[in-house]
């Protein structure tokens, strides 16, 4: 059973980053719809970026729930805790690098996507095949991972004027 559940980890991180790189550009495409907005980056800023992460990992843990169900531990707290070390780890590698360049490089902050989405995936796989944790566990993590959901929405629009939220190329915030 652990191989089947590595096996859909595994393309869960192709289909994350394939999707995810498509949502970069969705917005644009198009014609800058809030719908799309909503789930594509609608702008450069830090913030934007997780979404490219955040909505594919939910989409792929729906997808991976019917067949994993069976075999499974902590579903939902697995898919809870990735997708959090995915949004983790961009800004963190993000903040990091450029604390000491100064500037952005595109290298390094696509090398961070496939970084968050790797290893987000790979601590899903150790809490799917850990021992089973307590029921408690699952739904504060159901809470906190509909809490992440909620303020990607709320923020695309209404972004509060923090650093991870501006554009760093037009200095706005969210949709404009």
């Amino acid at each position: 059973m652990k191989r089947k559940i590595l096996l859909y980890e595994i393309v869960g991180i192709v289909f994350i980053i394939m999707l995810g790189s498509l949502l970069h550009f969705t917005y644009e495409i198009s014609g800058d719809n809030a719908l799309v907005g909503v789930f594509s980056a609608v702008n450069e800023s830090v913030w934007e970026h997780l979404k490219l992460a955040f909505w594919p990992a939910m989409l792929f843990a729906l997808i991976e729930f019917v067949p994993l169900k069976r075999f499974a531990q902590n579903f939902v707290l697995a898919k809870s805790v990735s997708v959090y070390v995915m949004v983790a780890v961009i800004p963190a590698i993000f903040y990091s690098y450029t604390a000491f360049t100064g500037e952005n490089l595109l290298a390094v902050d696509i090398g961070s996507f496939l970084a968050a989405v790797v290893i987000g995936q790979l601590v899903s796989y150790k809490l799917l095949t850990y021992r089973t944790l307590s029921v408690k566990a699952q739904w504060i993590a159901l809470f906190f991972v509909i809490l992440l959901a909620v303020l990607f929405v709320v923020f695309t629009f209404v972004p509060p004027h923090l650093p991870i939220f501006e554009d760093p190329i037009t200095g706005n915030y969210g949709i404009c």
